[in-house]
């Protein structure tokens, strides 16, 4: 269930936020045109699923010549308006705490998550194409920038790979 807080954080919000820092949960955390979102960590079958993924687009990541980062990072300007994918490629001289865009940007689906939502914004950093894998209906979606909206394609023009080939060679939990 969503909850904003309007005004100033309460203690104990706060106190929550602290706690989350601490434990090192908090670096999932996105922020939404100013508004937190506190993503919670991935499950076992997601973080299987992201293992694999880094191996299967090694070798097409390298050959296109682009940078593969399956591991969070923050695509946004600022920390007043980001998200962090599950990974990305991304092309040479990426660099710094804020990623202003990506090549591809890889979302693997946890129960709840808000994958969906964030291809408007995606759209808005022009990353080319988004590759959603989700684990639990074992399916693989990748998408392509055309014309500032994304549409399902066939096949990667960034990379030498598909959506088919690649849910072939995921070994789904």
């Amino acid at each position: 269930m969503p909850t904003l807080v309007l005004g100033t954080p309460p203690p104990e919000l706060e106190a929550l936020l602290e706690r989350r820092r601490r434990a090192g949960v908090d670096r999932l955390d996105e922020v939404w045109q100013g508004v937190r979102h506190m993503v919670p960590g991935p499950s076992f079958e997601h973080a299987r699923v992201a293992t694999q993924l880094t191996l299967l687009l090694d070798a097409p990541a390298r050959t296109a010549g682009l940078l593969l980062a399956m591991h969070e990072f923050n695509l946004g300007e600022s920390e007043h308006d980001f998200r962090v994918p599950d990974g990305g490629l991304l092309r040479p001289g990426a660099g710094g705490v804020w990623l202003s865009t990506a090549a591809i940007v890889v979302e693997v689906i946890s129960p709840g998550d808000e994958t969906w939502q964030k291809l408007e914004f995606y759209a808005a950093h022009d990353v080319d194409e988004i590759l959603i894998v989700d684990p639990t209906e074992r399916t693989v979606t990748w998408l392509g920038l055309r014309s500032g909206e994304y549409e399902p394609v066939r096949r990667s023009g960034l990379i030498a790979l598909g959506p088919v080939e690649l849910a072939e060679q995921l070994d789904w939990p």
